[in-house]
């Protein structure tokens, strides 16, 4: 069922768990995720980036739609949240697809023009019911734009979410987008300082990289939302890879899709299970990538 993303999170915050949120590529992304979060009995977030968009010929009614679409079908509460959004048209394009949320992404701008940027952005966003994402630390390795080692300051965080008004922050504490290797190690004692920092939830951006060792720490130190893209297209491509090989004759894309998409499910309730804060054993915990759990190919495009 489609369910307002600050629902999903504020939920989440009260019990003490983790939401996983997940990008979306195609409609085989978002029907794999759902069907991943069912398995799991979890609730999830499905969120298409300003990359996709792009990738979409620039058009956010058509992928927006078929996700929109999805959401409404599944037996778990689903969100859906617009992801880094540095365009203004492309943020004020959130709502009237039917998303709940977005993240007005300014990072590129010094602290002021962060500020005024996303503060503006908020406003027009909550006077159309969105919940507002935002980030301010850079999170490394987004295309280059964010600066490895950045951490994000609490008293920064705390000036900058009065400031804005945003409903969650984006905070940089050792994870970086389209990492190529599960060795992120997380600050935990930064992550609890932010939490008690600021009133809004911490979301973690750059999650593939992160062990579910750190995750669940993460969670359990204040993380709340959790963004997960590069494990999913590691797991869709593989099974592709593999049944294309196995079938030199086969040109229907439903045979290979129907694996991809089905491969990309267990990896979603492999990582909900781990934000969950499930205990592990006794059924698919964890996450993992084809037959090497640690390891990761590069990918070709950036994701979380």
């Amino acid at each position: 069922m489609l369910t307002p993303t600050g629902e999903i999170v504020a939920d989440a915050r009260r019990r003490g768990v983790g939401v996983g949120a997940f990008n979306v590529i195609t409609v085989e992304h978002a029907e794999a995720i759902v069907t991943g979060a069912e398995a799991a009995g979890c609730a999830v977030v499905l969120q298409i980036s300003e990359n996709a968009v792009r990738f979409h010929h620039g058009r956010l009614g058509p992928i927006a739609a078929a996700a929109r679409s999805v959401a409404q079908l599944a037996g778990v509460p689903v969100g859906l949240h617009l992801d880094h959004v540095e365009s203004d048209e492309l943020f004020d394009q959130a709502a009237g697809n039917g998303f709940g949320s977005a993240m007005y992404d300014a990072s590129r701008l010094g602290f002021a023009d962060n500020v005024a940027a996303t503060a503006a952005a908020a406003a027009r966003g909550h006077a159309c019911g969105l919940w507002v994402e935002s980030e301010l630390g850079e999170v490394g390795g987004k295309d280059g734009a964010h600066a490895p080692g950045v951490r994000t300051d609490p008293g920064e965080a705390a000036a900058y979410v009065a400031a804005t008004g945003v409903d969650a922050l984006a905070v940089a504490v050792g994870s970086s987008h389209a990492m190529t290797e599960r060795v992120a190690r997380l600050d935990q004692v930064l992550i609890r300082d932010l939490r008690d920092a600021v009133a809004v939830p911490l979301v973690l951006h750059g999650s593939s990289g992160v062990p579910d060792d750190e995750l669940r720490a993460a969670v359990r130190n204040g993380v709340v939302k959790i963004n997960i893209g590069t494990a999913l297209n590691v797991a869709f491509t593989e099974a592709i890879r593999a049944t294309v090989s196995a079938d030199a004759a086969l040109v229907d894309p439903r045979k290979y899709l129907r694996v991809a998409r089905r491969d990309m499910a267990e990896a979603v309730t492999r990582a909900l299970r781990v934000v969950a804060l499930e205990q592990p054993g006794g059924g698919v915990t964890g996450l993992t990538y084809g037959t090497t759990p640690e390891k990761i190919p590069a990918p070709t495009d950036s994701a979380a």
